[in-house]
């Protein structure tokens, strides 16, 4: 996880459990995270083929230019990045982990930015985890989102996140968004750590030459700031 507040939400999530493998969706409280509302979402994976969005915040629903409150989680994503989603989905669900995402994702007319998710799995009535809450942050320069949405997104990277050693402190060197998304790593969270990495990332058809090769470009430098190797195979 790189975004402080992906740090935030794992740990407030950590908390909630109180001793269970999973909290209740009933147990989040909304005044706790009131500085997160406007990117979360609540996800239902009954079917992780066929995820669906319950409730989505005003600003994320910004970034996809329309409500995103009964549509499916996979319409923006590229098909193949989908059919990794759907693998990854059941395995948080079935570990009762949460899940760190990283995308890039493209506005029609080829603006890029590198974009960060983290699922969190919670039950209902304390069965076993169906659904996910969840919240997107970015974390590259937001200027080519400004009165344009997201079109599509492509899947880069992918981590299971629990409770252990120390996190690893990432650092970045993007430029930086405004105040109120700035992406320093969190303090309050150095128990998470990541796990389950998988590399190098294959690039695919999906769009116009041009914005493969931005994308391609945009990964390389990605990756190269972050001095790591943080892909998923496709």
């Amino acid at each position: 996880m790189k975004h402080k507040n992906s740090h935030l939400l794992v740990g407030y999530w950590s908390r909630l459990r109180n001793g269970r493998t999973v909290p209740a969706q009933g147990d989040i409280d909304p005044r706790a995270i009131k500085r997160l509302l406007s990117y979360v979402f609540i996800l239902d994976c009954a079917n992780p083929a066929r995820p669906i969005y319950r409730l989505a915040g005003t600003g994320l629903c910004e970034r996809f230019g329309f409500e995103l409150k009964g549509t499916s989680f996979m319409a923006h994503w590229e098909t193949q990045s989908g059919l990794s989603l759907t693998m990854l989905l059941h395995q948080a669900l079935k570990a009762s982990q949460p899940l760190c995402l990283s995308s890039i994702a493209a506005t029609a007319d080829n603006g890029m930015v590198e974009l960060e998710t983290i699922l969190t799995p919670v039950s209902l009535a304390g069965g076993a985890p169906t659904r996910f809450f969840g919240m997107v942050q970015m974390l590259s320069d937001p200027a080519p989102l400004l009165g344009r949405p997201i079109a599509y997104e492509r899947l880069v990277g992918s981590q299971l996140i629990r409770e252990g050693d120390p996190m690893p402190n990432y650092e970045q060197n993007l430029p930086p968004p405004p105040p109120a998304m700035l992406t320093r790593s969190h303090p309050k969270a150095p128990y998470l750590r990541l796990v389950v990495s998988q590399e190098s990332p294959t690039l695919l058809n999906f769009g116009s030459g041009d914005l493969i090769q931005k994308m391609c470009g945009l990964i390389t430098r990605w990756r190269a700031a972050n001095n790591e190797d943080y892909s998923h195979t496709i």
